[in-house]
């Protein structure tokens, strides 16, 4: 009997070994006598992103949600992302979603994400709620369940999830002034589940890695610097393309690119949006960021009186702020890529940040560069990088330990001014410098994190925290 645990963001494993149709269906079982439980007429919704044997985990979830007689919404159009999935929840009423997917992890790797009524992850009470009453084993036969005879009982209904997506954005942007602005764009999609959407809704921009390849290339689809170099290249080698946008594996999460195939990170998308919304859009409202986000955000929010929240990392904490409408949130982000706007659902979407930027670019006629110095403006220059360190488990929790007695003081020439453990370990050195250690929440990794005003810098403090922890 394995032992199933979700983590920051739902439970994921490696295909075969403990991502399995048994285990599935034990989350699938869990899930669905807690909808039971908590429904009156339960109903969910389901889909997979491009992964390997998306189709096959959630037909065995089905098999199980429809012995237990809750109606199920799904789609026969393939893969959907994590948004669709939301969005579709939220449309449709539904009591939950599920979401077949490994999100940004290796493709090796899937996984299973709860959503909520709302449209957003469902939150880590309620998570904690289905993970203790997980079974030891699946107790059905799914092998007796019939597909054909629970649709034809009509327990079973299928939607078009990516066109009622569509329709959404569409609704919401003015995708002819995007088009018009002939600004030069391009889409890397890392083989994920996003790829379909813009070529819909955008098909004349240039497109790379649109297409259907669950190992995808043996690349974690992660929107991070180092995972887009192919991307990256790409654009300072196109000198029309002005900004390149790329999503993950099932598209929540954003990566930017400037005109000169340089990465611009969440904190400065971030910055940039709420610049956008408040001062081009006249909305107003909180602003709510994970532990590793750039103290610069709060420093925004205080020049545009903006209530600025702080929150443990994992978007599940900053949906349940954005779900409740007394809270009144305008934008919820983290710096791994997910950002959510009071304009959408209360869920990371990186296809939707990323036409809000481009529809950014095309109201002002200014480039990506020029937004970005308008930003720097108001809360000064500043490069951020992180780390994501492969160590071994033993070691990855004798750091920690070291830096819960605290042990750490200084890093080459910083010296720590400060300490913060909301989640994690921050460490101060001064206002425009600050290192952060922290373990995955989904993987056998150590995350370092460093912000300063250069890049160089940034990677000099990182550099110093290495040698310091010894990893």
């Amino acid at each position: 009997m394995t032992k199933i645990k979700f983590g920051t963001d739902g439970w994921r494993a490696i295909i075969a070994e403990d991502y399995t149709t048994e285990n599935v269906a034990r989350v699938s079982h869990a899930t669905a006598l807690w909808v039971k439980k908590n429904f009156k007429d339960p109903s969910i919704v389901i889909g997979h992103d491009c992964r390997f044997a998306g189709a096959l985990f959630v037909e065995t979830a089905i098999k199980v949600f429809v012995t237990n007689g809750i109606r199920v919404f799904t789609t026969d159009k393939g893969f959907v992302s994590t948004p669709m999935i939301s969005l579709a929840t939220r449309e449709l009423k539904a009591s939950l979603g599920v979401v077949i997917t490994a999100s940004h992890n290796p493709p090796s790797y899937n996984g299973f994400k709860l959503k909520g009524s709302f449209g957003g992850p469902l939150s880590p009470a309620e998570v904690d709620e289905i993970e203790k009453i997980i079974p030891d084993k699946n107790p059905l036969d799914l092998k007796l369940v019939s597909i054909e005879k629970a649709q034809s009982a009509g327990l079973i209904q299928y939607h078009d999830f990516e066109k009622m997506y569509c329709d959404k954005v569409a609704s919401v942007f003015d995708l002819d002034l995007i088009r018009k602005a002939n600004i030069g764009l391009a889409y890397d999609a890392m083989y994920g589940a996003g790829q379909n959407v813009l070529k819909k809704l955008m098909p004349e921009i240039t497109f790379l890695h649109c297409d259907y390849n669950p190992s995808f290339m043996g690349q974690a689809p992660e929107p991070i610097d180092k995972n887009l170099q192919e991307f990256s290249q790409l654009i300072k080698n196109n000198p029309s393309i002005k900004c390149g946008l790329a999503t993950d594996g099932d598209a929540d999460r954003i990566g930017l690119y400037n005109s000169k195939g340089e990465f611009v990170d969440s904190h400065h998308i971030i910055l940039l949006t709420i610049h956008y919304l408040v001062k081009y859009k006249g909305l107003r409202g909180k602003v709510v960021t994970g532990f590793s986000s750039t103290p610069r955000i709060k420093k925004l929010c205080t020049l545009y009186k903006l209530e600025h929240v702080e929150v443990p990392i994992g978007f599940k904490y900053i949906a349940g702020l954005m779900a409740d409408p007394e809270q009144d949130v305008l934008l919820g982000g983290e710096e791994s890529g997910g950002i959510a706007l009071k304009t959408h659902i209360p869920e990371r979407d990186g296809i939707w940040m990323g036409l809000t930027i481009w529809e950014y670019m095309a109201k002002t006629g200014k480039t990506l560069e020029q937004l970005i110095d308008e930003v720097y403006d108001l809360v000064g220059p500043f490069a951020f990088e992180r780390n994501d360190m492969h160590i071994e488990e033993s070691k990855k929790q004798h750091i920690i330990e070291e830096c819960k007695k605290g042990a750490y003081t200084i890093f080459g020439k910083y010296r720590v001014q400060s300490t913060e453990n909301m989640d994690g370990f921050k460490y101060i050195f001064d206002e425009n410098r600050w290192l952060m250690i922290r373990p995955s929440g989904t993987e056998p990794v150590l995350r370092t994190y460093a912000e300063a005003p250069t890049l160089s810098e940034v990677r000099t403090i990182l550099d110093a925290c290495k040698l310091t922890i010894g990893a």
